[in-house]
Formats: structure tokens, C-alpha cells, sequence
């Protein structure tokens, strides 16, 4: 069982919905990002998204794609990116960490050292936007058998013959992306959400989290209320990129997570 397993089934256990919060790792800098990880657990972040600096992001929109320049222009690299979860790890051996991003970093530094040092830092899940199920023997599935869960992307645009092969060899959680777009181009409607949240439900055991277009305390509590959580993540970064106090970020990140657990 991995830390991402164990943290669904305590959740199920409390009757509670999970809060997942993304942020970009190196935004603004090293140390200013690592303080702020290690304030989400206190913030009631169940799950962190950390996402590694890419210089050619396909699903996400201005926000994200700013941080991950930002991140690239103050030395961020995959390294660093692991040594950052490496420090997190130090005092904190239990919020489970998933890393978000894209294969090109990861294919550069070679899947079995990466699935080596990923789990030696501290990683337990793996979102890897441009990999589709059907490139799983690529990095999914040795991912798996190292005891990392992969977790896959399923979108509106995944109708009922698509859905199976997406979830044949997911782990850990389903994540939907609640619009048609990238990250922070619109808002999510959990009118729309509901149904589709039900659908895949229908046909996996896994929890089933959103994310994409969820940026207030009210958007947080709606869309958990139909799905087991919600995911933030542009509306955090743009706290980080206004230059808020660390202190007023993870103020800004407890509304969202309240949010969520009110549901």
C-alpha cells in the first residue's frame, strides 16, 4: 500500500473528502517553494501535487506555464525537483507527494533512474500528461512494479469505449479534468461534473478526484460534494506569483481545503 492508498482509505474511513493542492516545484525559488510545501499538510492538504518544470507544457494554461518559467529560470531542474520532495521527506513521512509533468524530462534522465531516485526522494505517484495508455510498458507499468502509482487523466471527451483502456492500469486515484482545455481557462460546474464523477465511479473502485477550473472555498466544496475531492492548482500558483507572504498562501490554501472537507 502505498502513502497515496493509505491516506484514500483513512479519508473513507473519517467519511471525509481529500483535498489535493498543486504547486510548481522552484516557484518562486527553491527555498521559498519548499517552505510552502512543507506548510500545506498544516494547511489540511491531504495530497501535494508537485509539478516538475517543463519548457513545453501541452495542458497547462498561462498561470502554470509562468510558474514553470519561473522555476526553469532559477535553476529547477528533475534534481532539483527530487531533492526538494528529499527535504520534504525529513519531517514528513506520510502526506503523499505526486509528481505532475511530462515525459521528456524523464525519458532525458532514464525511466529506471528515475524510478530509483523518484522513489528514494520520497515520490509515490506519477502524473505523466503526454503518455497515454497505450506507451504503458514506456513508464507505466514499471512505475507500478517499482510501488509507485500512476495516475491517469480522464476528460469529458472520454466517452465509454476510451474509458476502460484509460483506467486499465491506473493506481492510487482517477483524476478528472472537470473542462474541455487547459489548466485555469474556465471554471468547473459541478452540475456537469456529477454525472461524468458517477460514470467513471461506475466503473472503477478507485476515488475519483477533480481538478482544472476550481479556484474558490465555494468551487471547492461544490465539486467535492459530487466527486471524493478537488484539486487546486492555479489559484495557488497565482498567489505565489503576486508574491504573497508564504503565511497568506497557505491561508488562501486552508479556505480551499475547508472548502473540500465541508463537503
Amino acid at each position: 500500500m502505498t502513502r497515496i492508498d493509505a491516506k484514500f482509505a483513512a479519508l473513507k474511513a473519517e467519511g471525509k473528502k481529500a483535498f489535493v493542492a498543486y504547486i510548481m516545484a522552484g516557484d518562486p525559488d527553491f527555498d521559498t517553494s519548499l517552505e510552502i510545501v512543507k506548510g500545506l499538510p498544516g494547511a489540511g492538504v491531504d495530497v501535494i501535487e508537485l509539478g516538475l518544470p517543463f519548457t513545453d507544457p501541452m495542458a497547462d494554461g498561462p498561470t502554470i506555464q509562468a510558474a514553470g518559467q519561473r522555476a526553469l529560470d532559477g535553476g529547477m531542474t528533475l534534481q532539483r525537483t527530487l531533492d526538494l520532495a528529499r527535504a520534504f521527506r525529513e519531517t514528513d513521512d506520510t502526506t503523499p507527494i505526486v509528481l505532475m509533468g511530462y515525459y521528456n524530462p524523464i525519458y532525458s534522465r532514464g525511466v529506471d533512474k528515475f524510478l530509483a531516485d523518484a522513489q528514494a526522494a520520497g515520490i509515490d505517484g506519477l502524473i505523466v500528461v503526454d503518455l497515454p495508455p497505450e506507451e504503458d510498458e514506456e513508464l507505466c507499468l514499471p512505475a507500478q512494479a517499482a510501488g509507485l502509482n500512476f495516475i491517469r487523466l480522464a476528460t469529458p471527451t472520454t466517452d465509454d469505449k476510451r474509458l476502460p483502456r484509460v483506467l486499465q492500469n491506473t493506481s492510487g486515484f482517477v483524476y478528472y479534468v472537470s473542462i474541455t482545455g487547459i489548466t485555469g481557462a474556465a471554471e468547473a460546474q459541478a452540475t456537469n461534473v456529477g454525472p461524468e464523477v458517477a460514470r467513471i465511479k461506475s466503473a472503477t473502485d478507485l476515488p475519483v478526484i477533480v481538478g482544472f477550473g476550481i479556484n474558490t472555498p465555494e468551487k471547492s466544496k461544490g465539486i467535492a460534494s459530487v466527486a471524493d475531492g478537488a484539486v487546486v492548482g492555479s489559484a495557488i500558483v497565482s498567489q505565489i506569483a503576486e508574491g504573497k507572504p508564504v503565511a497568506e498562501v497557505l491561508d488562501f490554501v486552508k479556505t480551499l481545503a475547508d472548502g473540500a472537507h465541508s463537503a
